[in-house]
C-alpha cells in the first residue's frame, strides 16, 4: 500500500517583486505538523537594476525560517535587528504578538549581478504561545548538526530527530532535515520520525514505490513514518514534520492565528500602523483586498 498521501508540484506566487514557488498551505493540506507554509526562492539571477526587496510587512502567531542555498539578504525588522543572512545561515525569528521585517538585497550587492535561491518558512507556534514576546535568532551554518549514514550527509536544520539538536530555539516538537546523496542510497529513517512527515525534492530524485519524483514535487506521507526509499545520486531533499496542533490554524496574508478574531484585530492594527515600526524603513506593504477569506 502507498504511503504517499499527496503529491504537490511548485506553484508560482511573488514575495514583493520576486516570483517564488509556493509549496505549502496547499487545499488539501493546510499544514504538516505545525509547518504552515513553504516558499521556495529561485534559482534567479538578478541584474545590476534588480534586487531583492520586500518592503516591512507583520506576522503574528508564528516563527519563520529564512535558509538561503544562494544569494544575500539583508533581515531588519523592529526590534532593531540588522543582519546579513547567507547562504547555510539559519534566520529564525519568532513574531508571537506581532513583529514587522524587510527583507532587501544588501547595500554592497545592489549594483552587481547576483543569484537568489532558498526556502522560506513558517512554523506556526502552539496556542499558548501565540501572544509570546517577539524574538530573534541567527546561527552561522556550522552551528548545525551534521553526520553522515550510509553514504548520505543529514544536517538538522531546526528541530530535533535522530539523536540530534539543531540549537534553533523551536517551540515544538518539530524537525527539518536535510539529505544530501552523492551516489544512489537507499533510506530508512521512518523510526525515528514521529508526528506528521512530508518530504521536498530540491535537486536530483528519489524513486518510491515503483514512482520516480524529481525536483519541486513534494511528498506529503499518509502516516506519520516516511516509507523506505531510494535517493538517486546527486540528490538533496528536505525532510519536514512533527506533531500537529489540536486546535486548527487560520492563515491571512502574513498572519497565523488559532482564532479568527485575533487575525482581525491584526489586519486592524496594520491598517491603523500601530505595530512598532522597522527603524530606519519608511516603506509598508499595504494589506492585502478585505475580500481575500481568511483559510
Amino acid at each position: 500500500m502507498s504511503n504517499i498521501q499527496l503529491i504537490i508540484e511548485e506553484r508560482p506566487s511573488n514575495i514583493g517583486n520576486f516570483m517564488v514557488g509556493r509549496l505549502l498551505p496547499f487545499r488539501e493540506k493546510r499544514m504538516v505538523g505545525p509547518f504552515a507554509f513553504i516558499d521556495h526562492m529561485g534559482p534567479v539571477s538578478l541584474n545590476d537594476h534588480e534586487n531583492f526587496d520586500v518592503p516591512p510587512h507583520p506576522h503574528i502567531g508564528l516563527s519563520t525560517l529564512t535558509y538561503l542555498f544562494e544569494g544575500s539578504i539583508m533581515h531588519k525588522d523592529s526590534l532593531g535587528t540588522e543582519v546579513e543572512i547567507k547562504p547555510g545561515q539559519v534566520n529564525w525569528m519568532t513574531a508571537g504578538k506581532g513583529i514587522v521585517h524587510s527583507e532587501r538585497t544588501p547595500a554592497y550587492l545592489r549594483h552587481s549581478t547576483k543569484m537568489m535561491h532558498g526556502l522560506q518558512i513558517w512554523v506556526a507556534l502552539p496556542r499558548h504561545l501565540e501572544e509570546m514576546e517577539p524574538e530573534f535568532f541567527h546561527f552561522d551554518e556550522n552551528a548545525m548538526p551534521v553526520w553522515e549514514k550510509e553514504g548520505v550527509s543529514f544536517k538538522l536544520i531546526a528541530g530535533e530527530v535522530m539523536g540530534h539538536q539543531s540549537p534553533v530555539p523551536v517551540y515544538s516538537k518539530l524537525y527539518l532535515l536535510e539529505l544530501k546523496s552523492k551516489a544512489a542510497q537507499t533510506i530508512r529513517i521512518g523510526d525515528d520520525l514521529f508526528g506528521e512527515s512530508a518530504l521536498y525534492i530540491l535537486e536530483g530524485a528519489i524513486n518510491s514505490e515503483e514512482h520516480t519524483f524529481g525536483p519541486k514535487q513534494i511528498l506529503i506521507a499518509k502516516d506519520s513514518k516516511l516509507c523506505e526509499f531510494e535517493m538517486q545520486e546527486n540528490t538533496t531533499i528536505y525532510i519536514f514534520g512533527g506533531e500537529a496542533f489540536p486546535e486548527e490554524r487560520f492563515i491571512y496574508w502574513n498572519f497565523v492565528a488559532s482564532s479568527r478574531e485575533r487575525i482581525e484585530e491584526a489586519k486592524t492594527m496594520w491598517v491603523e500602523q500601530t505595530f512598532k515600526p522597522v527603524p530606519g524603513e519608511t516603506e509598508f506593504v499595504p494589506l492585502p483586498p478585505q475580500s481575500k477569506n481568511v483559510r
